[in-house]
């Protein structure tokens, strides 16, 4: 009889969330503002004019948000710290706030003894800077100020959080930083730039790999752990054979990651290329020219190799064609159309996301041939389509949702058990409904029904799917 194809026994799985979007309590036991405080506040940035300022008010909720995890069977939890709760004022020379750390040192020792690990700082920067430093040196533009700071940072929460925590992410999503906080400015700090998305792109990348640098000579030893990035993409397929979109979809890829770690997906050869080359990829430089900043040979040698593993935030496939007017895209056009007028799959509450497993599955072998480095899925979902206006007897019935993930889940166990891909960990976004940045709340991916009036939390039958799912298929 042949056996179950199965995940190892030591795979993780279970949710994700961030500390803005969940958290609320903004100004509670000495936190201060963040950009997205300042942002939220800003006339027209936020869909339905709302904030994180109560979202699912997890920061008195948590033992509650613990016992769904443990009541859905979960390995592990995502979740990130909030800067402005550990050092309000961000900076390396201001003041550490005792009551931020006893918060989060009580999440993290509530999960160890439900027997949940806790994947934190997963991340450690979720996209909420401390608006002090962003008023005092413009944040993420100043490389040589906010690197030492989120360095310092980094240390505060090794030393506070290191003796129960193993796995670190620095950065989520270092493109969204960049890109959509400095390009378009549809994200805080809301700016619209030409240089300035790169000139971000830089400094993160440097507070990442300097963060790194001082765990691994500092604490790596002592406590075993690991620690890397987290990137999100999109698989992206050609519209058809055109050579022109053949070279679109890969130039589309080496866009989305550039701002990222320190290169893009290479195309793919025979030899398996190094994750990190500690410079940009040819086809952002051809665009970009000089205002991608250069890595000096002392940088270059503290970013190459700078992560543990791949974290991959991926949600959706897109068809790609040449052309388009969008630079901090590579000038290519995306839709979810075939050429024979057939869509890709189940439409979601947003426009650029929409069911197609295959592409997931194309996604995580890519990158594992192409970096061997390990993966984990850090994020993963979908949002109903006119959910928010369901009753929650409705709403909890979210087929859709099951359907993507069946999808999903079918796609990571092949990628795994046929490609040979070194996948660890997938972590489905999210946990709860919460505060979808620019969306609001008028958008939900949480397995939990959240009622934001009464804050009433109701599984979802996606969550039991999930459970089942997840233990039917990892070795025992």
């Amino acid at each position: 009889m042949t056996q179950p194809a199965l995940l190892p026994k030591s795979f993780l799985w279970g949710y994700a969330t961030a500390s803005y979007q969940i958290e609320g309590a903004t100004d509670v036991d000495g936190r201060a503002p963040s950009i997205w405080d300042t942002f939220c506040k800003t006339p027209g940035k936020i869909a339905d004019g709302s904030s994180g300022d109560v979202a699912t008010d997890s920061y008195k909720r948590w033992k509650e948000d613990v016992q769904l995890l443990k009541s859905y069977g979960v390995k592990a939890y995502r979740f990130s710290i909030s800067w402005s709760r550990i050092v309000p004022e961000g900076g390396r020379r201001d003041a550490v706030n005792a009551a931020g750390i006893a918060h989060y040192r009580a999440l993290i020792e509530e999960l160890l003894r439900e027997g949940i690990v806790p994947f934190v700082a997963s991340t450690l920067y979720h996209w909420d800077l401390p608006q002090a430093l962003h008023d005092r040196y413009g944040g993420w533009l100043s490389k040589d100020e906010i690197v030492p700071d989120f360095v310092r940072y980094a240390d505060v929460c090794f030393r506070s959080f290191g003796d129960l925590v193993q796995n670190w992410i620095t950065f989520n999503e270092p493109w969204v930083i960049s890109v959509l906080g400095y390009g378009v400015g549809v994200f805080a700090p809301g700016h619209v730039g030409d240089a300035e998305p790169w000139i971000v792109s830089h400094s993160v990348i440097l507070a990442h790999a300097y963060a790194v640098k001082l765990y691994r000579e500092q604490f790596k030893a002592r406590h075993g752990g690991q620690i890397g990035i987290t990137l999100d993409c999109h698989w992206l397929l050609p519209y058809d054979d055109a050579p022109e979109n053949q070279e679109a979809a890969l130039r589309g890829v080496a866009f989305k990651l550039a701002p990222a770690p320190l290169t893009a997906l290479p195309e793919p050869t025979p030899r398996q290329d190094p994750i990190y080359k500690g410079c940009y990829p040819a086809r952002v430089k051809a665009v970009l020219g000089d205002r991608l900043p250069d890595f000096t040979p002392d940088e270059v040698a503290v970013v190459r190799g700078s992560s543990d593993f791949f974290g991959l935030n991926t949600y959706a496939t897109h068809l790609v064609r040449d052309g388009g007017r969008d630079e901090l895209n590579g000038f290519i056009q995306t839709g979810h159309t075939r050429p024979d007028g057939t869509p890709l799959g189940t439409q979601s509450d947003l426009p650029w996301l929409q069911t197609y497993g295959p592409g997931f599955r194309s996604l995580l072998t890519y990158l594992w041939k192409t970096y061997e480095q390990p993966i984990y899925v850090t994020e993963n979902g979908f949002p109903v389509r006119g959910e928010n206006d369901l009753p929650v007897e409705i709403a909890v019935d979210d087929a859709d949702r099951q359907e993507y993930y069946r999808n999903y889940a079918a796609a990571l166990l092949q990628a795994v058990t046929e490609d040979g891909a070194d996948v660890r960990g997938y972590f489905g976004w999210s946990l709860l409904d919460n505060f979808e940045w620019a969306e609001g709340y008028k958008v939900r991916f949480g397995v939990t029904h959240v009622d934001y009036e009464t804050q009433e939390r109701t599984p979802k039958k996606s969550a039991g799917f999930l459970r089942q799912w997840f233990e039917e298929h990892i070795a025992v």
